[in-house]
């Protein structure tokens, strides 16, 4: 009985996954649900999914300013997360952009 509870727990987890824009054919999401249908699904597996849908390492070990601004690039890992973005809504930066390293 206590399988079926995970099983339940990790599906209920895979249908509230996000979708990887970058990746349609390999989903997470698709992988969640095979595993809740694993003989030998433990409670643990599911705790551990559930962390990791909720962030918890980064709530729990949140990073300082100073490691997501370096002082040699303040703006690094926000371009990138930026970018990331566009991307995923399909927009991206005339040749001319990126050639001369204009982000704006």
């Amino acid at each position: 009985m206590v399988a079926s509870k995970a099983a339940q727990k990790l599906s209920s987890i895979a249908s509230s996954w996000p979708v990887d824009p970058f990746r349609p054919n390999i989903q997470l999401k698709n992988f969640l649900v095979h595993l809740s249908a694993h003989p030998k699904l433990t409670s643990e597996a599911v705790q551990a999914t559930q962390l990791l849908r909720d962030n918890a390492i980064q709530k729990k070990y949140a990073l300082s300013a100073k490691t997501l601004q370096p002082a040699s690039m303040p703006r690094h890992y926000e371009r990138l997360v930026e970018g990331y973005e566009r991307s995923a809504r399909g927009a991206g930066r005339p040749w001319w952009k990126v050639f001369f390293g204009v982000w704006k």
